[in-house]
């Protein structure tokens, strides 16, 4: 008798190791869920809304609009993880990244889009394929970084993979659609072929993050937030100021450059010099 109850037991636990296996496997070990509060955790895309000027952070927990005066709201309610957060134009926004608890759908959610700003998103194409982890709209056609690899596309439908090299970041020129500049271990690359191929920048500092102006400039920030700028496609750059953190996400739009940094505090330059906190979480000293 007590084989047939030892046996019974290992059944039982059998099963709910195989039920909390499944559990994990479904609803994931840190998926955001409705609820949480708005904060400004793991910062995967910084941009501007050109319609009105307003900063827009993709995030873990949602895509959170960021005032003027450093408050923060949750777009829609929407909690997701937002990952290669881009604006394209007024209230148009690409993104990739992963579904909230509550919401069904593939791990990897592949191109979206949103044309209300942020209010209600649309699946283009790769749902349940691609989790791309940097993506950029420029010169009527959608450059991606998914799993390695450089990809292209003229609809956001159809793609095209190009090189594949290990990156941190990639900016696209503003005046040449074949030109890129991706942030690599060993420093700056250019591409002067769409993505094909890369070739390292002889004396470019370090750079995790990068973004390119429409007014040609580039800038970067290096892993220890030292901030460079280059007005000749990166072939010589100027240090700048540096922010204090561990640099998460960067744009830059005309003289003004914001760097998201870990622990939720967002900084802004209007002139390339010294930064200003315009949101921190961080707590107050007692």
């Amino acid at each position: 008798m007590w084989i047939a109850l030892v046996i019974t037991l290992v059944v039982v636990i059998a099963l709910l190791v195989g039920t909390f296996v499944t559990l994990r496997m479904v609803v994931g070990d840190d998926v955001p869920s409705t609820g949480e509060p708005v904060r400004l955790e793991h910062v995967h895309g910084l941009g501007v809304d050109p319609a009105d000027g307003t900063l827009y952070a993709g995030t873990h927990y949602g895509l959170i609009r960021i005032g003027e005066d450093g408050t923060t709201t949750r777009v829609a309610e929407r909690v997701q993880d937002f990952m290669g957060f881009t604006v394209v134009g007024p209230e148009h926004y690409l993104a990739s990244g992963h579904p909230g608890a509550e919401q069904e759908g593939p791990a990897n959610l592949g191109l979206i889009e949103s044309t209300d700003g942020g209010q209600s998103w649309a699946s283009v194409s790769l749902e349940g394929e691609a989790d791309f982890h940097v993506l950029e709209a420029r010169h009527d056609l959608v450059y991606g970084y998914n799993a390695g690899s450089m990809m292209v596309s003229e609809d956001g439908i159809t793609w095209e993979t190009r090189g594949s090299l290990p990156l941190a970041d990639f900016a696209v020129s503003p005046s040449d659609p074949d030109t890129l500049i991706a942030t690599t271990e060993q420093g700056p690359a250019v591409s002067t072929d769409g993505g094909r191929s890369f070739t390292p920048i002889a004396g470019a500092p370090l750079l995790q993050l990068i973004s390119w102006t429409e007014e040609s400039v580039l800038v970067g920030v290096a892993p220890d937030g030292a901030t460079y700028v280059s007005d000749d496609e990166g072939q010589s750059w100027q240090q700048r100021a540096n922010v204090e953190g561990q640099p998460e996400a960067l744009t830059a739009v005309g003289q003004r450059i914001f760097v998201a940094l870990t622990g939720g505090t967002v900084v802004r330059s209007t002139d390339s010099g010294a930064y200003t906190i315009i949101h921190s979480e961080a707590p107050e000293d007692s």
